[in-house]
């Protein structure tokens, strides 16, 4: 299937009443907001009748997010609602005690800094040692500057203990000004690879896609898009909800894609990217512009 490129976002807008955007890659990257996302979230905002939702793979509640955004520029009057993975771990892992009636809730380990405390509290249960957790929750690293590898001996004393691992933000890395970032996905993957059982929310999984449609809207998949930079998170998390995706290729594939400072787009280099993740967005357009 052939990827339409376009130059900005008005030229599909009247086939969708939902728009789903990604926020890192997107809308910022992490340090700076991107002055033409913002222009065009505003103008989506005021020439036409829509829903606008902010899709964020982040550990953290989306009232912390909120507050990071509004720091950026990105005030709340531009968006109808924020959902974040952390608020679908929390909602999930508080409802499944309640199913079980275990009100106290999980004991757990945590893996990630405490920056992501209101996460865990929304989660309920209890922090404790290794030794004594029914399950590790990740949320990220306990600091920055940690390597991957440095949590190898970490993840097999708890695969030892036949732990299973939740994670709370599915992505590998991100670029923050320019840095290439890891994130709590990596740690994921490695207890995987060590053997370990991980289980995943956020996108492309479709739990945060599901709360959207349960919970934030009431507008129908058909007519539903999805806006975001990553072919591995964001593009497949719509297709495998059924949804349409708008690819934003001056976010993480910046280097795949050869994009131009013009903004100009290789349609050979576009089809061979995406056909290499096993994607196919409807559409591709270098930045997030109106």
């Amino acid at each position: 299937m052939h990827i339409q490129i376009l130059k900005g976002l008005s030229e599909i807008v009247d086939d969708y009443d939902l728009f789903i955007f990604d926020l890192w890659g997107v809308m910022h990257d992490g340090i700076t907001a991107y002055p033409d996302a913002i222009k065009c979230l505003q103008t989506l905002r005021t020439r036409k009748s829509s829903e606008i939702i902010l899709l964020s793979n982040a550990a953290r509640l989306s009232s912390s997010i909120t507050a990071h955004l509004t720091s950026l520029g990105i005030e709340k009057d531009i968006y109808d609602a924020l959902l974040t993975s952390g608020d679908v771990t929390a909602s999930i892992i508080a409802d499944r005690e309640k199913q079980q009636s275990h009100p106290r809730g999980p004991r757990y380990f945590h893996i990630g800094p405490e920056r992501t405390q209101p996460t865990l509290d929304a989660c309920g249960g209890q922090e404790v040692i290794l030794e004594d957790a029914e399950l590790v929750i990740c949320t990220g690293f306990f600091r920055e500057e940690d390597e991957v590898d440095s949590y190898t001996n970490l993840l097999k004393s708890a695969l030892t203990l036949d732990l299973p691992m939740v994670c709370a933000n599915p992505d590998i890395v991100i670029h923050r000004g320019g840095k290439i970032i890891p994130c709590p996905g990596a740690i994921a993957a490695l207890y995987e690879e060590l053997g370990g059982a991980v289980e995943r929310f956020g996108k492309p999984y479709p739990a945060i896609y599901d709360s959207v449609f349960s919970n934030l809207t009431k507008i129908s998949r058909p007519r539903a898009v999805m806006i975001g930079d990553s072919l591995i998170t964001d593009i497949r998390g719509a297709r495998q909800a059924s949804i349409d995706s708008l690819w934003v290729g001056g976010g993480i594939h910046t280097k795949d894609l050869n994009i131009q400072p013009s903004g100009q787009l290789e349609p050979n280099k576009v089809q061979e990217v995406a056909e290499q993740a096993g994607e196919c967005p409807r559409a591709i357009l270098p930045w997030l512009r109106w």
